[in-house]
């Protein structure tokens, strides 16, 4: 299955189940309305910066993704009878074989597990397009994001300086030592 296509669909923990799925163009209203259902401080930790909504050229960019240099899923819940956006994550690659990537959570799904089936999900895609690895920028009290990074089974480095976090995570699996 390509990237443009990719839908799974996951058990949380709590046994909730979710969609994690490609974002399209289709979805601007509902990344909107999760952008309005997301906290002052969840969007200051993804962004570094209050942020109650996007501008129309930040939603253009966040919606033109081309699931080569910019890759991003969104996990989708039901709710009320509807499908919703309750997370997203992406990577964005800034140079060969290194992507950037980052997530967002609306508040009231945070400590359920979408961002380890985000991360799980962008991991497997990033490594079938050959990247080596993810970094990342971490404000230091975003305390979930560097535990998320931590229980990814991906090995990591960290390195703080000026209030952040400078996270790197190498997608390929580290050799394996053998005994003889």
């Amino acid at each position: 299955m390509t990237p443009l296509c990719r839908s799974a669909i996951e058990t949380l923990p709590d046994g909730a189940r979710i969609e994690i799925r490609a974002l399209s163009s289709d979805d601007e209203a509902d990344l909107v309305a999760a952008v309005a259902r997301t906290s002052a401080e969840s969007m200051r930790r993804r962004f570094f910066v209050v942020k109650r909504s996007f501008t129309d050229q930040e939603t253009a960019f966040f919606l033109n993704v081309d699931f080569v240099n910019h890759v991003a899923l969104v996990a989708v819940v039901e709710e009320g009878g509807r499908s919703v956006i309750a997370g997203g994550g992406r990577y964005i690659v800034v140079r060969p074989g290194e992507a950037e990537v980052a997530f967002v959570v609306v508040d009231e799904y945070q400590g359920r597990g979408i961002g380890g089936a985000l991360m799980r999900h962008l991991t497997a895609i990033a490594r079938a397009a050959g990247l080596e690895w993810f970094i990342a920028e971490v404000l230091p009290e975003n305390l979930p994001m560097l535990r998320l990074f931590e229980n990814s089974g991906l090995q990591m480095s960290t390195k703080r300086e000026a209030g952040l976090a400078h996270v790197r995570l190498q997608l390929s699996a580290p050799p394996t030592e053998t005994n003889s």
